[in-house]
């Protein structure tokens, strides 16, 4: 991984308004326009490395789920910014997803 995919990576994640969310595929799409590379394993590999300076709670699976090893870290962060919730702990992507912008 070099640090001009990690540092777009960083760019787009920082955007991320409070109590929104983007998955790993849309941050992905995202990068791969600018960088024409990279997917979401990719994404989560810079947020592994990198993300502590960016609001990484902000990315989520698929499935609206947050990263398992920091589950309940970043439920506590989504919660705090009123990112809607479902009763099982997942982002509802469809009132919390952020429009990509490539």
């Amino acid at each position: 991984m070099d640090d001009e995919y990690v540092e777009a990576v960083l760019d787009v994640v920082e955007q991320i308004p409070p109590g929104r969310v983007m998955t790993y595929g849309d941050v992905a799409e995202v990068v791969g326009a600018r960088l024409e590379r990279g997917g979401p394993r990719q994404v989560g590999a810079a947020l592994r490395v990198a993300g502590a300076a960016v609001p990484w709670w902000r990315v989520v699976n698929a499935a609206g789920e947050p990263p398992a090893h920091h589950r309940l870290a970043a439920l506590a962060e989504l919660r705090a910014e009123a990112c809607p919730l479902t009763d099982d702990g997942r982002v509802r992507l469809s009132a919390a997803r952020l429009q990509k912008k490539t």
